[in-house]
């Protein structure tokens, strides 16, 4: 049964509909399919089997703060052990994805679509159904599955903690 809670996210000034519950520290990650860049369809959590993700949900990455955001995981993305995977979600198409990754030289980070209909966003709380985007979100997945931070930033604009998302990544590699 999909969950719709009302008056807890405004988009431009207008509450809007969000699906799904907001996920917990100590949960296990729920699975998702999306699509990677050349259109296929992949189960995420069993795509990184064995690794610590940061799994961030993006607007979209045309928008000015998502750009920022994807454009910095890949820096930071070069000084993590290759045990730690970035994924960034949007609803923007395949296509989308990988012409911004190419114009923007983002080659650390994997980004996914979820444009089909919106799995990782109804499982992770973080699709707003009427703009039909997601919420920016932050978590961080250890290796066995379990979700170790959780982060729903309160308004769009808003970045994640970066230095709490990386230090939560390095400390669930070094506990698994």
């Amino acid at each position: 049964m999909t969950i719709e809670r009302t008056g807890i996210f405004n988009f431009h000034g207008d509450a809007v509909t969000v699906i799904g519950q907001d996920l917990q520290v100590g949960q296990m990650a729920p699975e998702f399919s999306v699509d990677t860049k050349d259109w296929t369809s992949i189960n995420a959590l069993e795509s990184t089997h064995g690794k610590v993700r940061i799994m961030g949900s993006l607007p979209s990455l045309s928008s000015s703060t998502c750009n920022r955001e994807t454009r910095r995981f890949n820096q930071d993305a070069a000084a993590l052990n290759e045990d730690i995977v970035i994924l960034m979600v949007s609803m923007d198409l395949p296509w989308t994805l990988r012409e911004w990754c190419a114009a923007a030289g983002v080659d650390r980070v994997v980004t996914l679509s979820d444009h089909r209909d919106a799995n990782f966003g109804q499982k992770y709380g973080v699709f707003l159904k009427e703009p039909r985007i997601h919420r920016r979100s932050i978590f961080v997945v250890d290796r066995s599955g379990k979700i170790v931070y959780a982060d729903y930033m309160p308004v769009l604009g808003d970045e994640p903690k970066y230095e709490e998302v990386l230090s939560a990544a390095r400390q669930a590699l070094e506990q698994s």
